[in-house]
């Protein structure tokens, strides 16, 4: 990643023991984060943040708990502040922009005991225009066992809000008050109509992994709940606990680069290796039918194939090795020649990616990764990751770095949900931790996950389009809609679907996959990228309706999904206002005789144009807007 402007102003205050409070501004000065020591009817150390003179967070516990030791939590004074303001800018190896900002204040603030055995830490804090972030950082040359933390996020009302217990559950509206213990983040509190804030963590690398549970004394408490004890005998630094804040949903996911910023700078030097593209997943474990499916790839601008789950066994065996093929009996009979398909998808320019379990991931990876890289595989998808403790958090992230020094991009299943740390380790193209279409969610649920867990970043959902769930789920513009405002970087498409030639194994993988019909609609899935220069989230309501436009090079891409029936006006204002362009439209024709019933139409549009869309219920839209290139008749 290239830096592109960075101003740094530094300031150091010594304080001592005679401040008890102190105020961080963003740089627009409307959000402010106080950290105080302990003022009347306080918790001993605590925090409060204010938005626009409204208070979003009343004063709310820090501190850590420890095994054998007291707490670090009262009796602190503040002893320095260290200060600095940063406004750069950065540019992505990819993203849903091409450059982000960065810009926030930061004070590193020294605490230190007043009594035995005077103990010293840091709070570090940064409050950006999009909300604000800290972070325990704790020198030690002993072993230190934290059994909790007492970060506390204090209400003052019981908002709205929506609660998912796992990384792939369904969303339900809730509250404050009815926050089930481990809801996930990141949490979306709705406090009124333009104050909308995300509580979530960021930079999780080697900690337990943090959820939200409700505090059993006070309804409109939540605390910071652990996957596990952490351990330490070095010194160390816990991941960010951030508090988003915008006047829309929509804007807090437009913001949801915040969480990359709070990620260090990318740690590889050379990224040509990293290739973003769209995914057929070949679901007969044959060569025939990964044959058929790099053929499809390449004639519809698809960019990589990915052999799933029973190419080298049963994924749960003991006796499986990924180190070798041997397809699981019970899924297909074969036969699957790995080389003869890496060596005819690099022919046809396709790459392959490899599904290999966490089983044989824990006893593998070191001769795995160098193997699959003389393979001449270009990624894998690791499956049913174990997340939560910080054994589990650091052995993943550590297999993300030694990935990369293979030259392994990678896509990770189930559970896991990124914090961030795809900036760092850009070879994390995506992940699931996401209730994708596998497990058929309607609109409603889509329209929930688009402004909650995208704000987190990359979701695998598995996209569908011929498969039957389709009608169940919404409509099939609705699908080509989801692919557009649902980001990820490797972008899997007609996942429950087979090319033509591709075989069937009856009872086996792929016997119940329809058929991808060679008809228009295919056009959408082949010109469709899956990163961006620019996005604009033009309108959203949680679980109602949104619409997302974005541009790659000189084209705009737009979605909209709704659950109930809508009218509205989209403006084209965004467009280059001195050219012409041409708009392909997608969108659900329930009067058509075709399967699909996805009418297509082209119309000429400009920066003036503001379109009528009418969308009935779960359908949605997509638009492709190019710029119109005019023929010249000699």
């Amino acid at each position: 990643m290239t830096k592109l402007t960075s101003i740094l102003f530094f300031s150091c205050l010594s304080l001592w023991v005679q401040a008890k409070e102190i105020k961080i501004l963003s740089p627009d000065k409307k959000i402010v984060l106080k950290v105080s020591t302990g003022l009347k009817n306080e918790p001993a150390l605590n925090y409060s943040v204010l938005y626009q003179d409204n208070l979003i967070i009343a004063a709310s516990a820090l501190g850590l708990e420890f095994e054998n030791e007291n707490a670090l939590s009262d009796n602190l004074d503040f002893i320095s502040v260290k200060q600095k303001l940063v406004n750069e800018t950065w540019k992505p190896v990819y993203g849903e922009k091409n450059r982000y900002l960065n810009h926030y204040k930061e004070a590193i603030i020294q605490l230190k005991e007043l009594k035995t055995p005077f103990r010293s830490f840091s709070i570090t804090a940064r409050v950006y225009n999009e909300g604000v972030a800290f972070k325990y950082t704790i020198n030690t040359k002993k072993q230190l066992t934290i059994t909790a933390e007492l970060t506390g996020f204090k209400f003052t009302k019981d908002h709205t809000s929506w609660i998912a217990g796992l990384a792939q559950s369904n969303y339900t509206r809730g509250s404050i008050s009815k926050t089930a213990n481990g809801t996930e983040r990141p949490y979306v509190i709705e406090m009124d109509q333009s104050r909308f804030i995300a509580l979530g963590e960021a930079a999780l690398t080697d900690y337990p992994q943090m959820k939200f549970s409700r505090s059993p004394k006070d309804s409109l408490l939540l605390l910071a709940a652990l996957g596990s004890k952490a351990v330490f005998n070095h010194d160390f630094s816990t991941p960010w606990r951030y508090i988003m804040v915008a006047a829309s949903a929509g804007k807090l996911l437009e913001n949801n680069h915040f969480i990359l910023n709070l990620n260090h700078p990318s740690a590889l030097n050379e990224v040509s290796w990293i290739k973003p593209g769209k995914v057929i997943r070949e679901v007969t474990l044959t060569t025939t039918g990964s044959k058929a499916c790099i053929d499809f790839a390449a004639r519809h601008h698809l960019q990589y194939i990915e052999l799933d789950a029973g190419w080298y066994g049963h994924e749960y065996d003991d006796a499986s090795s990924a180190l070798a093929v041997n397809v699981d009996p019970s899924r297909s009979p074969g036969p699957l020649d790995m080389q003869e398909i890496i060596a005819y998808g690099k022919q046809k320019g396709i790459g392959v990616i490899l599904y290999v379990n966490q089983k044989a991931l824990s006893k593998e990876l070191d001769m795995l990764l160098p193997l699959y890289q003389s393979w001449g595989v270009k990624g894998i998808k690791y499956g049913f990751v174990n997340v939560g403790s910080q054994p589990h958090i650091s052995w993943l992230h550590q297999a993300v770095r030694k990935a990369a020094d293979h030259q392994m991009m990678l896509d990770i299943h189930d559970e896991y949900r990124p914090t961030g740390y795809s900036r760092t380790y850009p070879n994390l193209m995506t992940q699931e931790g996401v209730r994708g279409d596998e497990e058929s969610p309607d609109s409603k649920q889509i329209l929930t996950t688009m402004f909650t867990r995208m704000l987190a970043g990359a979701a695998d959902m598995t996209n569908c389009y011929f498969a039957p769930r389709v009608d169940k789920m919404g409509s099939h513009a609705t699908q080509m809609a989801k692919a557009i405002c649902i980001y990820s970087p490797w972008q899997f498409v007609y996942w429950y679907d087979r090319p033509p030639g591709s075989p069937i194994n009856k009872g086996g993988a792929g016997s119940a996959a329809s058929v991808i019909a060679e008809i228009p609609d295919l056009s959408f899935y082949d010109e469709l990228p899956t990163v961006w220069d620019d996005t604009k989230v033009i309108a959203g309501k949680i679980g109602e309706y949104g619409t997302i436009a974005r541009r790659n090079g000189n084209n705009w891409y737009i979605g909209s999904i709704t659950d109930k029936e809508r009218s509205f006006n989209l403006p084209l204002g965004f467009l280059n206002k001195n050219k012409k362009y041409e708009a392909t439209v997608y969108a659900d024709d329930a009067s058509l005789q075709t399967a699909t019933k996805v009418a297509i139409r082209r119309i000429e549009v400009d920066a003036s144009t503001i379109l009528n869309i009418k969308l009935l219920t779960k359908n949605g839209q997509a638009i492709i807007i190019k710029p119109l290139v005019r023929r010249i008749i000699q």
